[in-house]
């Protein structure tokens, strides 16, 4: 039976989703994004970030890497900020700034990476745990459980610890230990999406439990998919800096945590080179501010009440 005969003898028919369904949750997220302050700030705040990552072989004035030296053949250590060097140079004569600019790469791919893992695995498995419910939800959310238990950062040095420190070490670790957050949500999302009269009319059809799950139902959890991928963004930087920190980061890769574990070593701020530390300090402040203020504005989407 196809959708117009279900349609003529009174039955509910499950919306057809062609190219404009699939954006509609799209639209949304950029609906709210566009109409409160909060979302709007921390959208903005995300595209600086990847257009700086973009284009920042144009911004940065020289290369992070390259040793600078001064006019008497001296290399330029601790320079204060100038012109030459807007943010002056470290004790190993590499310019700050450039070293800013060059670490929002890292933080991108950190961050978008690790933010499209967390949705996609915690989108996944809280549609099957929602949907098939039974003792595969039991499994599933036991399994939350026990990764949510693990400690965060420990876990993470412990990873890498025991396996090549570098990006996909950070981003597999993130994925890892968030994704029950999101998984957890989108299951009680799909408790109730399940069983509404479209998801049943297309069980009557006969539609495939794939094709159920995928065109019918995944549609109308997207959005908290979205919103819980942009929170994972700053805890992905965040860990990623802190791993760096540490010495748990690629010693070969540009990062702001790794520029903050290299002013710690050279004593930055016993030396008085605020223009060192402070810079990717406050670059991971907002990061993580801007996944705290979209989650803020899009507290409609997690709490359907408050749009009244």
């Amino acid at each position: 039976m196809d959708a117009r005969a279900d349609e003529r003898i009174g039955l509910p028919v499950a919306p057809t989703l062609g190219w404009r369904g699939a954006l509609r949750p799209v639209a949304r997220v950029a609906g709210i994004a566009a109409r409160d302050r909060f979302a709007l700030v921390g959208t903005l705040i995300y595209l600086a970030l990847v257009l700086t990552a973009i284009f920042a072989d144009q911004i940065a004035t020289h290369d992070p890497g390259e040793i600078l030296y001064t006019g008497r053949y001296r290399i330029a250590r601790n320079l204060p900020p100038s012109w030459d060097h807007l943010l002056g140079t470290t004790h190993g004569g590499r310019d700050i700034f450039s070293q800013l600019v060059h670490g929002t790469r890292s933080a991108v791919i950190v961050g978008l990476s690790a933010a499209v893992c967390v949705a996609a695995i915690g989108t996944l498995l809280g549609l099957v745990s929602g949907y098939f419910r039974g003792w595969v939800d039991t499994i599933v959310m036991r399994l939350a459980d026990v990764v949510l238990g693990l400690p965060f950062l420990p876990f993470v040095i412990v990873l890498a610890a025991l396996t090549r420190p570098g990006t996909g070490t950070i981003v597999f670790a993130v994925a890892v230990l968030l994704w029950p957050n999101t998984a957890r949500v989108i299951r009680s999302q799909v408790l109730t999406v399940r069983e509404r009269s479209f998801v049943e009319a297309a069980r009557i059809t006969g539609c495939s439990t794939a094709r159920i799950l995928f065109v019918h139902v995944a549609p109308s959890i997207l959005p908290l998919s979205f919103l819980y991928g942009s929170i994972a963004v700053g805890w992905a930087i965040l860990t990623e800096a802190s791993a760096s920190f540490l010495g748990f980061g690629d010693p070969t890769v540009i990062s702001w945590g790794g520029m903050l574990q290299d002013a710690y070593a050279n004593q930055a701020m016993g030396r008085g080179a605020y223009y060192w530390f402070i810079p990717p300090g406050i670059c991971i402040v907002l990061v993580v501010l801007a996944g705290f203020f979209i989650s803020r504005g899009y507290e409609e989407i997690l709490f359907p009440r408050l749009r009244s």
